[in-house]
């Protein structure tokens, strides 16, 4: 229920304190803590996964992998991403 009302809000949020409306969603879930379950309940996309690299003080450090998930916001948001600016 949290997840579906962020959806509906951010969009309005995000375009009056950035002046951008944002077109697409993007979360990060560590896969050997956590199944998603909650993401996929609420119709979120999974489309992959990290290869686990985190470059934090600019060492390559190995970490878990994390399944991307994706939510979009509009229906066109392909033809949003690739127009030109």
């Amino acid at each position: 229920m949290i997840l579906g009302r962020i959806v509906k809000r951010i969009s309005a949020d995000w375009e009056a304190a950035y002046d951008i409306k944002p077109v697409l969603l993007e979360t990060f879930v560590r896969s050997d803590r956590f199944a998603g379950t909650c993401y996929r309940a609420a119709n979120w996309i999974e489309v992959g996964a990290t290869n686990g690299y985190s470059y934090f003080s600019g060492l390559k450090k190995k970490q878990a992998p994390k399944s991307i998930f994706l939510f979009p916001l509009c229906r066109d948001f392909r033809k949003e991403l690739c127009r030109p600016l």
